[in-house]
């Protein structure tokens, strides 16, 4: 087993920098030494998140205030726009350093993608050639030997996990990929805004980002990769009055596979010996009740009875697979940890 690491969390006050926290208490390889919360400075972390009052954690600073020096991870629950100035000095200061940044700042590949779609140039263009791609089952060993690691979108890491291995294999085309998306509103973060209080949330399932959203690109980034040519999706994400939790449904063409049961099959085929990726049996329709909680994500196909295409469902935890968990799953890869460690647990029901 290697030896323990020292890690700072940037951002721990926001939802995926609390579920870090309670996943990351449990890993043998873990040490929390510092913990940011600029707006909160200064407060014991039971004042923040009271169901971490146990865990035992150091009390919130500043970002100026972490000596980095002395830190072997970074793990960055920032909002876009936040981690890629932060981290460039943390990063261009101390080389020994990793990065896992659970935001947005290093997803794209070619940063100069990133304006068009942020609305501001990135900062630190310089860093993006040592930052990997964090989507685990499809990228460990970029992950493997690279400084950053961008742990992709919850909504990308739901529908690439479902669709990469098809588009890559044949058994689906990668024209006219259209994606369904819904997810609970911890999605949305911590920040106080009105279309998540619970009088405008509750009992209400809502578009948003509609033909605009910032994840598709990043989609279309990552099918595109593995197509080998530029591809193009339709995605409408949805917010859905729950907590956690995010299911993907995604209506796309056969390729080379002549039904349902084939892709089933590539799907298998593709993620036999993975510990986080299950695929249902014919017939089960996969629920966020499946894997809440947990780093899990479970997939199936169906039938259309439009013929020549398929229904392709998956369901993620937003808050684990979909950030924490994934970035845990990130660092075992990195520093030789057995890769389900501190995130194995199975999924909370009912």
């Amino acid at each position: 087993m290697p030896s323990p690491k020292r890690a700072a969390l940037l951002g721990a006050s926001g939802y995926t920098g609390a579920d870090l926290l309670r996943l990351g208490v449990r890993h043998p390889g873990l040490e929390f030494v510092a913990l940011t919360a600029n707006t909160h400075a200064g407060k014991p972390m039971a004042s923040v998140f009271p169901h971490l009052a146990h865990a035992g954690l150091p009390d919130l600073v500043a970002n100026d205030d972490v000596d980095f020096s002395d830190v072997d991870v970074v793990f960055a629950g920032l909002p876009h726009g936040a981690s890629q100035e932060l981290l460039s000095r943390i990063v261009d200061s101390h080389p020994d350093l990793v990065a896992i940044d659970m935001g947005a700042d290093f997803r794209f590949r070619d940063p100069s993608h990133y304006g068009p779609v942020y609305g501001a140039d990135h900062v630190a263009p310089h860093l993006q050639a040592q930052a990997a791609y964090g989507l685990t089952e499809h990228n460990r060993d970029s992950i493997r030997s690279s400084r950053i690691i961008a742990c992709p979108g919850c909504y990308p890491t739901a529908t690439l996990l479902a669709l990469l291995p098809l588009v890559k294999s044949g058994a689906i085309s990668d024209q006219d990929i259209i994606i369904d998306a819904k997810s609970g509103v911890s999605g949305a973060g911590r920040g106080l805004k009105q279309n998540t209080l619970m009088a405008e949330a509750g009992e209400s399932l809502t578009p948003y980002g509609v033909g605009v959203h910032r994840h598709a690109p990043e989609i279309e980034q990552e099918i595109g990769l593995v197509a080998g040519k530029p591809v193009s999706v339709n995605f409408t994400p949805h917010l859905v009055p729950m907590a956690r939790g995010e299911l993907i449904t995604a209506h796309v063409r056969l390729g080379s596979a002549a039904n349902a049961a084939e892709v089933r099959e590539a799907l298998k085929a593709a993620y036999r010996d993975e510990p986080f990726v299950r695929i249902g049996e014919a017939g089960e329709i996969p629920s966020t009740g499946h894997v809440r909680g947990s780093n899990f994500c479970v997939i199936n196909v169906f039938d259309d009875r439009i013929k020549g295409r398929v229904i392709v469902i998956a369901t993620i935890d937003n808050l684990v697979k979909g950030s924490a968990g994934q970035a845990i799953q990130n660092f075992n890869v990195v520093f030789g940890f057995p890769e389900a460690t501190a995130i194995e647990a199975l999924p909370l029901f009912p």
